[in-house]
């Protein structure tokens, strides 16, 4: 019985009511229309964002390649004492680019290595040093969390829109009603204040 009750009460602004306000049925149907377009578009700006961050991030696994490099100088132990074993510091190294020109740049090798040790580098297709590419699970939990990031936003946008349009519809209606009670207070020579 109470869960009846509660939804009468909430689906009053869609029944005919002498108390209903043309403001009341306006801000059903505002709401209405908010919370549609809050889950459908936060879905469809979800998974727009999550192909996008896909194909991104496919472009760039496509796009590098690993290349030998040797290490030009030691790499600095600057690990904190307390690390994983795959820390890694920036060092010179040197490989040779897929034109056959020598190209030198820093790159992130592991802690401690000797120079003239052989290290794999990422490059991109300029030959130029980039981060090693995502794998398919990074990728994926990159594309999920970007998509329902971007679809939390997209819904709260709209639900916070919905919320201003409430707040505005709410301020009409108090203006209404003191102009009322003001049209009241006269009829019968009182003053509210």
């Amino acid at each position: 019985m109470a869960a009846s009750r509660c939804a009468r009460v909430r689906l009053w602004r869609w029944r005919r009511s002498p108390l209903r306000r043309r403001s009341d049925v306006i801000e059903a149907w505002v709401v209405l229309a908010g919370w549609l377009f809050a889950l459908v578009g936060g879905l469809l700006v979800g998974q727009v964002t999550a192909d996008a961050v896909e194909r991104s991030a496919e472009r760039q696994r496509a796009e590098s390649r690993e290349v030998a490099a040797v290490l030009v100088e030691d790499a600095d132990d600057q690990a904190p004492a307390r690390v994983g074993s795959d820390y890694r510091v920036r060092a010179t190294v040197r490989w040779t680019a897929p034109d056959g020109s020598t190209r030198t740049d820093e790159a992130r090798v592991p802690a401690k290595t000797r120079a003239g040790t052989t290290v794999a580098v990422w490059t991109d297709r300029n030959g130029k040093i980039t981060d090693k590419p995502l794998d398919q699970g990074e990728i994926r939990l990159h594309a999920v969390s970007g998509g329902v990031l971007a679809a939390l936003s997209a819904g709260g946008a709209v639900l916070g829109t919905v919320w201003v349009a409430r707040l505005g519809l709410d301020r009409g209606r108090m203006a209404q009603w003191a102009a009322e009670w003001e049209r009241i207070d006269t009829r019968r020579g009182w003053k509210t204040g």
